[in-house]
């Protein structure tokens, strides 16, 4: 196979092509995310709808006014008095502060509905390995079979998992790395079946890398002399990644997940921000999910998850009237992302991870996630309060101006002033600094085995 970079050094590369654009692998994917956008509708705001059909109002009063009095001086000082100016002026720049604040503490959010939503989410869905884990997870042992050697299961798996930037096979890559394994380019081309592993050919034989669902009832291969193991190394919590040589199971890599060192601390500051509800979603084994959730305090998980097992439970809570959160950092995850009312993941997620969501972490610390809602909550707050003074203001003053107690000028002057003043009261947000509980997050040391 071909892939894009490659350099002919000399002479001539004849390239047949063997699938069609849209037949791929990752055209499929992005026409899912594709399909996705059009669940996303653009919220208007409360705020901007009445400031459009307020406008007609205020030119009706001016003139009821004047019918009604015939004095042409309160009938301009009721028209120079507008709420749309002051409304609309202040909502966007509130959403722009809070976007520009989030954005100083490494907290990217991708447009202001999303701020609204985050505002008003009570449910939020956490994807498990490299979210609520370690980005790089540890390697326990490579345990062989059927004659197989450890450097041989390791080397191999190596070759093909360093094409996939997912951090189970990063955890591969480094571990046959760290043991001075060298993995030449030996292998065929290299087919990722999304959410189940990797295929590819070596030496005219075909190895696969993946989950137990993927390696033993999509293809067929025989465990029984691995299973004793395989539910022994199961029970205690493991994650298992399975490969084969041949049709035949070549070894086992047993994997253990690490906490976050901020994953607990994170999930009690959720918690104390009104959220009511915390989701963990896994493709691993229950035994693996169940033991990260205990540990982490979490009641409700989904083990074993294919993409659109979690989408379907995300729609399934949003049917229920709940505003959802959905939090990963994988190319299994983007779908879901795109289907939460607010999507976040990290700078060290797959690109299409990154494109797909709402927020994006830009230093993958899941206290920012706090920043982000304790952010969206002040601004809508402040559009809430910006509204009630433009209200309570400009009423004021038509009531001063049908009353004849102040001119056409002052009336002018004082609604100009409060719109000024809504603006500057939106901007001086960009220089509030953290909350305490934020700013006293420390991160506590790296945590050992869960």
């Amino acid at each position: 196979m071909v892939y894009a970079g490659t350099e002919v050094e000399e002479g001539v590369l004849t390239v047949k092509t063997i699938n069609a654009a849209n037949e791929t692998r990752v055209a499929k994917i992005i026409k899912v995310i594709e399909e996705s956008e059009g669940l996303k509708a653009d919220v208007q705001s409360h705020a901007e709808r009445l400031a459009d059909g307020i406008v007609a109002y205020t030119f009706l009063l001016s003139g009821l006014t004047y019918a009604f009095t015939g004095n042409p001086v309160k009938a301009a000082s009721v028209l120079l008095v507008d709420y749309s100016c002051a409304i609309k002026l202040s909502t966007p720049l509130a959403i722009m502060a809070g976007m520009l604040r989030a954005a100083k503490e490494g907290v990217l959010i991708k447009g202001g509905r999303f701020i609204e939503k985050m505002s008003k989410a009570d449910v939020f869905v956490m994807d498990k390995t490299g979210t609520l884990t370690e980005a790089l997870p540890d390697i326990v042992d490579v345990i062989p079979f059927n004659g197989f050697s450890k450097d041989y299961v390791l080397r191999h798996a190596a070759c093909v998992e360093e094409h996939f930037p997912h951090p189970v096979a990063n955890a591969v890559v480094k571990k046959a790395k760290d043991a001075g394994l060298l993995h030449e380019e030996v292998h065929s081309d290299v087919e990722y079946v999304l959410a189940h592993g990797i295929a590819s050919r070596i030496g005219g034989r075909r190895i696969l890398v993946g989950s137990r669902h993927f390696v033993f009832e999509d293809e067929g291969i025989k465990s029984d002399i691995a299973e004793p193991m395989i539910k022994d190394f199961a029970d205690k919590g493991y994650s298992i990644l399975y490969v084969t040589i041949g049709n035949e199971l070549a070894g086992i890599i047993i994997i253990e997940d690490l906490l976050r060192s901020e994953s607990q601390r994170f999930l009690q500051m959720l918690k104390e921000t009104g959220v009511k509800r915390v989701v963990m979603l896994t493709g691993d084994n229950n035994a693996a999910a169940k033991n990260i959730a205990k540990n982490l305090g979490i009641d409700e998980y989904y083990a074993e998850v294919l993409p659109d097992r979690k989408v379907e439970i995300i729609k399934g809570i949003k049917d229920r009237g709940h505003v959802v959160v959905m939090v990963g950092d994988g190319i299994n995850d983007s779908a879901a992302l795109l289907h939460a009312d607010v999507g976040i993941s990290m700078r060290h997620g797959a690109d299409i991870a990154k494109e797909a969501c709402d927020i994006l972490l830009l230093d993958g610390d899941l206290t920012r996630i706090i920043y982000a809602r304790m952010v969206s909550q002040e601004t809508m707050s402040l559009i809430k309060e910006n509204f009630r003074y433009i209200v309570g203001v400009n009423t004021a003053l038509i009531g001063f101006g049908l009353l004849g107690a102040i001119t056409p000028a002052v009336s002018a002057f004082m609604h100009n002033t409060s719109t000024i003043a809504v603006a500057l009261n939106c901007l001086k947000t960009l220089k509030k600094k953290r909350r305490t509980c934020y700013g006293a997050i420390k991160r506590p040391a790296r945590q050992g085995k869960v």
